[in-house]
């Protein structure tokens, strides 16, 4: 657990217009290790956990899944779930291990989501949303967020994401994290949805002229930093997800672009032996150096060597036994001269 103080870092971006960049909750990705590793290259982002359901933090072992580094603050827990009572719960331990924000999660169009009844199909019962953040408002000192799609199967998007917004900001929301594209939870794999549904930013744009009083945050195909930037002449915040993940060498840039930080050039041989040492930790612990480098296999996308670096992680840093020097080898092979971009 951490003894760090939470950061309400929605009421700062609400009265002094700074904004709120953040990482976005992304299952089997944003574990504590991608987030220690994002944190080394942004200060101020806020991140995201995967997805917990209620009942695995209520029932669970508490530790190996809430677990996390002092120094990814600022960062949020994502629930999943519909019973109010498991999730007020659920929200209070969160609170108890040191997490910024508990955010419910309005917006996973999954199989698995679906037939919990948690997830993008909420959409469709914004009374019984709104109920489950007023609960957990109750239950936290901490900001409760929610983050959603603009509607999920046949729903008009117009009226039905302004019946969530206006729902759960009624019960106390904190803050609203649209993820701008519809979820089709018939006919449409979880992978499909994260494509297929066309993107409707003006939408989102739409709400937060009407919600002008209200934190609203855009999340979905961002892929850079100045497209980030673009959104917000529009909203309160920029989430950026799977090109964070792929691409993370962009995140270098973020806290100079958003947060007022002198530009210089980014000194990835630290970051290299901070994400060694940690690795060394874990593997100290019984873990595996596989479990932090996949994270790190998109880092320098686009540089001379790249592909060396990639095919190092994805084969030796995978295999039984593998330290932390195989990390130090794959980054000797990238190349930091200037010379034309190797091809991806």
């Amino acid at each position: 657990m951490s003894d760090l103080q939470p950061v309400s870092l929605y009421g700062k971006a609400r009265i002094s217009k700074v904004p709120v960049v953040a990482i976005a909750p992304m299952m089997d990705w944003t574990d504590r290790h991608c987030r220690f590793f994002h944190r080394q290259l942004t200060s101020h982002a806020l991140l995201y956990t995967e997805m917990v359901v209620a009942d695995a933090v209520i029932h669970g072992a508490r530790e190996p899944l809430l677990g996390f580094d002092a120094m990814e603050h600022p960062v949020a827990l994502q629930l999943g779930g519909s019973d109010r009572e498991k999730l007020a719960e659920a929200a209070r331990i969160g609170e108890a291990f040191g997490y910024d924000e508990i955010n419910l999660n309005v917006g996973c169009p999954s199989d698995r989501v679906q037939s919990g009844t948690f997830g993008a199909c909420l959409m469709k019962v914004p009374d019984l949303v709104a109920g489950c953040v007023a609960a957990m408002k109750a239950a936290v000192k901490i900001p409760v967020t929610v983050k959603c799609r603009i509607g999920v199967d046949e729903q008009d998007p117009e009226p039905a994401l302004d019946a969530l917004a206006d729902g759960v900001f009624d019960a106390g929301a904190d803050a609203l994290w649209v993820h701008a594209r519809k979820a089709w939870l018939e006919g449409l794999s979880p992978k499909e949805n994260r494509d297929i549904p066309p993107l409707d930013y003006s939408r989102v744009y739409r709400l937060k002229a009407r919600k002008h009083n209200e934190f609203i945050g855009i999340n979905g195909g961002i892929q850079t930093i100045d497209e980030a930037l673009a959104h917000l002449d529009h909203v309160d915040g920029a989430m950026l997800g799977r090109a964070a993940y792929h691409t993370p060498g962009i995140l270098a840039g973020l806290d100079a672009a958003f947060y007022g930080v002198q530009p210089e050039p980014f000194d990835f041989a630290a970051l290299i032996d901070t994400m060694a040492d940690y690795a060394a930790r874990h593997i100290e612990q019984g873990g595996r150096l596989g479990h932090v480098t996949r994270h790190m296999v998109g880092l320098f996308h686009g540089l001379p060597g790249a592909r060396r670096y990639r095919q190092i992680l994805s084969t030796d840093a995978t295999k039984p036994g593998a330290g932390p020097n195989v990390l130090k080898t794959a980054f000797a092979a990238v190349e930091f001269g200037g010379a034309a971009a190797e091809a991806a």
